[in-house]
């Protein structure tokens, strides 16, 4: 009698476990999304000048270098040897090399300053390329988000792993806001209305739901080695969109704008890191 109560607690508490997790990515990835549409409402209702546009930008793409650097990478030494780790983060930044250069810019807020009026009116020509290059994006954004949760809650996991799973959600959900008006503002410089501007960025970033549900399935319980993989993986895209991002804008705009918005990103990361640290 005894073991049938000790198998039925140990099946009760596990399936607790996969509720909590299953609820803490949802959430996660949910307002992700919600960010991002919220940006593209923002584009549909209000002008927004580039240079506030620029100044978001940088700061993302700080978020984005930042957390690599201070999380990604470390997290991922620990599991992984150095050549496995350099593997797996050049990858992710060749996948996003090569969507940007033989399909289409892989994300529309890093790539701002290279849509011209002349692009923007062309945009029925380079929708579906724009929206394979953003889905991708998008997805490996929910994935991350994913992976970063599950190795939080591994209980022999990452070491430091709390300021890795709250450092990639800031870090998203801050790259999601300019993402969302960049695209905003290209649909609606395409002369689409507002409703159908918000309607195309909600269906768009719905994969950042999509990549959230499939890390969900594929990432749980896996070993450390494969979650450090996966978080390489996705610290190499990161990379390539936050020097894609601020050296787009350093050629069009004020140097010390997107410096400094750029090293205000990174400092957001490295103090989050540091009061979890602490906690």
């Amino acid at each position: 009698m005894g073991g049938i109560d000790a198998r039925r607690a140990l099946i009760n508490s596990e399936i607790r476990s996969i509720v909590q997790d299953t609820m803490a990515i949802l959430w996660r990835v949910v307002l992700a999304f919600v960010l991002a549409i919220a940006g593209g409402t923002i584009s549909a209702l209000v002008r927004l000048s580039h240079e506030r546009l620029c100044a978001l930008i940088s700061l993302a793409a700080g978020t984005l270098l930042g957390v690599t650097v201070f999380s990604i990478l470390p997290e991922s030494w620990n599991a992984m040897n150095l050549w496995q780790t350099a593997v797996a983060f050049g990858s992710g930044y060749f996948l996003f090399w090569f969507i940007s250069r033989y399909v289409y810019h892989v994300c529309p807020a890093c790539a701002a300053s290279h849509f011209d009026e002349a692009t923007t009116h062309r945009f029925s020509e380079i929708a579906s390329a724009l929206v394979i290059a953003l889905a991708i994006h998008s997805t490996m954004d929910g994935v991350a988000l994913a992976a970063g949760h599950e190795a939080h809650g591994q209980q022999n996991g990452l070491t430091g792993n709390a300021e890795l799973d709250w450092s990639l959600l800031l870090a998203v959900c801050v790259h999601k806001i300019p993402e969302g008006l960049a695209l905003g503002a290209l649909l609606l410089g395409a002369g689409n209305a507002r409703s159908r501007v918000v309607t195309w960025v909600a269906a768009v970033e719905a994969t950042t739901l999509l990549g959230g549900v499939l890390g969900l399935f594929v990432l749980h319980d896996v070993s450390l080695f494969w979650l450090a993989a996966v978080l390489a993986h996705a610290g190499g895209g990161f990379v390539f969109l936050a020097t894609h991002a601020v050296f787009g804008e350093l050629v069009r705009h004020g140097k010390v704008l997107v410096l400094a918005s750029f090293a205000a990103g990174i400092a957001v990361i490295g103090i989050l890191n540091l009061a979890v640290r602490g906690l």
